[in-house]
């Protein structure tokens, strides 16, 4: 039985930021929870590598400092390191990413996921796939892709 070897058999592993501190206006219904670069960091930063058994934090593919929240135009838009410029799992990786977005985030926000500039040698190729909402609705619809991509989003 032979496998697919991969893209990177040694990747480099970074420390978790560690868990949100929460205040009491945290728990309480009355306070306005307002949407915030942290938050959305906590939704990612645990999705499963596709090829590792390792979370995106942990590799360095998700990072705090890139993601950017526009409240007024409800605007969310994250940037994410793969581990080498050539990274066959980029797509799977920024569809990850997406799917868990559109899974946590409130009906009206817009998405824009994508490949950190100068990071991937087909960068403008996977940040145009993952943010064409025809071919992201093609893959929400594939099941064999869904199964992987719902893989990646069991909490590890």
């Amino acid at each position: 039985m032979s496998t697919k070897p991969l893209d990177n058999e040694a990747p480099t592993m970074h420390q978790k930021t560690g868990e949100r501190a929460l205040s009491h206006a945290d728990y309480d219904d009355e306070v306005e929870d307002v949407i915030d670069e942290r938050e959305i960091f906590d939704i990612i930063r645990m999705i499963t590598d596709p090829e590792h058994p390792n979370s995106l934090e942990e590799l360095g593919v998700t990072n705090l400092e890139h993601i950017e929240i526009d409240l007024a135009s409800k605007c969310v838009a994250v940037e994410f390191t793969p581990t080498i410029p050539h990274c066959s799992m980029a797509s799977l990786i920024a569809l990850s990413i997406r799917t868990r977005l559109i899974r946590s985030l409130p009906i009206g926000y817009k998405i824009d996921v994508r490949v950190r500039a100068g990071t991937h040698a087909s960068e403008r190729s996977v940040n145009k796939q993952v943010n064409d909402k025809e071919r992201v609705a093609a893959a929400l619809e594939n099941s064999h892709l869904m199964d992987v991509v719902n893989q990646c989003l069991t909490t590890i």
